[in-house]
């Protein structure tokens, strides 16, 4: 069977949750037997997110091979087993990069290189990069919004990629959004009838429909949008908001038989969805009785997508102990050595996520302190961990105005500063030490007991490292260094 491919794409609104929506579909397709790969395209210049402001993007998620990447990879990998590379992630940055370095070379023969076909073909030739016969199906989400002038490209290509493979080899699904008219208690199709207009002007006709909405539809308001968008009724899904957590988002959409709309679309033989584990996991999760209690103090609080993994990441250890976690998000520019005790009591642990710069840095070593001395658990990532070696040297080693070079360049005891393969380093975009990286525990270290082995890889992001110059000093004022 030659590999399928399913493309997802957004109308009406931004974050509508295709990442969410193109993790749930794969994971319904691993749970029928299905062996996938994902894909994001995103139409920003950007080469990769490794430049991004948070505030604007969201997180980077970094890969084990060191991508960094669109948050909804993420995504990808807590719904799915499908193996993620730097190469899962494509922006019009790296498709334009491709298309000039061939340019330079020769290769178009001397052609004018235009964005039809040179660039179309740059995209489909990504789409294509994971087909082979272990591979049954492909998702691919389009980043953006149905409209948006950047991403007329990659729309594009998928129009010509469904010529090029015959429709029974592709599919479309595309996410829109029904407003929700609280003064007249209405669902209003509008919006989603012109999303998909602006896709069939382009040559794009979606098979499925999937309706994020607040309230549910009615059989007559499903009826309306499969006739104005031309798809069949049993082609149309909603997507309600899930009233507990993300998790239970692709056991609505198998109950409404997308994952058979699909495998039948498509023509792929599979056996029926084996859900069990996720349920019972979803059901941990919603039926756990006891909570703990996690200050995230971080520079980026308001902007949940800015610290997504970490979140996710505390509630999937929370599922493992089948507990609730309640977070409490606390901004690192509002603690104070008097704020931090009021806005810290009652947290059962604190996490300070990383980051980058000067603010709220003062704020996040308060934190610190006051974990170390109250004997709450602490867990620093990245940053986190470099604030708190700041502290302990401070308040513990009695290293007056200990800092990281970072912050202060003239700090008398750098006790944090930048790796040396960083020294003159100019360009600032995937540059630093990235990826999946071999960390060897302490024999009765609490962290050797919670990995449960000597050797671990985790993901690292970062230019600046603990200065083993202060290690035996930081150790002999009583500091455990658990893993190096």
């Amino acid at each position: 069977m030659a590999t399928k491919h399913i493309f997802i794409t957004g109308g009406v609104v931004s974050s509508l949750g295709k990442g969410l929506t193109t993790g749930s579909i794969g994971l319904l397709l691993e749970s029928r037997g299905l062996r996938i790969r994902i894909q994001k395209l995103d139409p920003y210049i950007n080469v990769d997110a490794g430049t991004m402001n948070p505030f604007q993007h969201g997180e980077v998620y970094v890969l084990d091979d060191g991508g960094e990447c669109d948050l909804d990879l993420g995504h990808y990998e807590r719904f799915t087993d499908a193996p993620l590379s730097r190469n899962s992630n494509i922006t019009t940055g790296r498709i334009y990069s491709s298309v000039i370095a061939k340019e330079r070379k020769g290769e178009y023969l001397g052609a004018c290189v235009q964005v039809v076909p040179h660039v179309t073909d740059e995209i489909k030739s990504r789409i294509r990069q994971f087909d082979s016969k272990d591979v049954d199906v492909v998702l691919t989400e389009i980043g953006g919004t149905v409209g948006d002038i950047e991403g007329l490209p990659f729309l594009e290509a998928i129009r010509q990629f469904a010529l090029d493979v015959g429709r029974d080899n592709c599919m479309f699904v595309h996410l829109t959004l029904l407003p929700h008219l609280r003064v007249s208690g209405e669902l209003k199709t509008k919006p989603t009838q012109h999303s998909v207009g602006q896709l069939r002007q382009i040559g794009v006709q979606p098979d499925i429909l999937i309706c994020r909405t607040e309230m549910p539809m009615t059989r007559d308001m499903r009826d309306k949008i499969a006739l104005f968008c031309n798809v069949q009724k049993d082609s149309v899904f909603e997507e309600l908001d899930v009233p507990n957590t993300i998790y239970e988002l692709p056991l609505m959409l198998t109950e409404q038989g997308l994952d058979d709309a699909i495998v039948k679309r498509l023509h792929i033989p599979s056996h029926n969805p084996h859900l069990d584990k996720w349920r019972n996991m979803v059901r941990t999760l919603v039926e756990a009785k006891e909570a703990v209690n996690i200050g995230v103090v971080g520079k980026y609080i308001e902007l949940t997508d800015a610290y997504k993994s970490v979140y996710e990441a505390l509630t999937h250890g929370g599922i493992a102990h089948g507990l609730k976690i309640r977070l409490n998000r606390i901004s690192a520019e509002t603690l104070t050595k008097e704020s931090t005790p009021q806005a810290l009591r009652g947290m059962h642990g604190i996490l300070v996520p990383g980051g980058f710069g000067e603010r709220g840095i003062e704020g996040k070593i308060c934190a610190a302190r006051y974990a170390r001395e109250s004997k709450i658990p602490y867990f620093g990532l990245c940053l986190g961990m470099q604030v708190a070696v700041i502290e302990f040297a401070r308040n513990v080693a009695g290293l007056a105005g200990a800092n990281s070079r970072e912050f202060d360049a003239k700090t008398a005891h750098p006790v944090v500063w930048l790796m040396s393969d960083q020294q003159g380093i100019q360009n600032m975009g995937g540059t630093m030490r990235l990826g999946a990286e071999p960390c060897k525990l302490l024999d009765g270290s609490i962290s050797r007991k919670a990995y449960g082995k000597e050797t671990v890889f985790e993901r690292h992001r970062h230019r600046y490292e603990f200065n083993n110059t202060y290690r035996e000093l930081l150790k002999n004022h009583g500091m455990v260094i658990a893993g190096v």
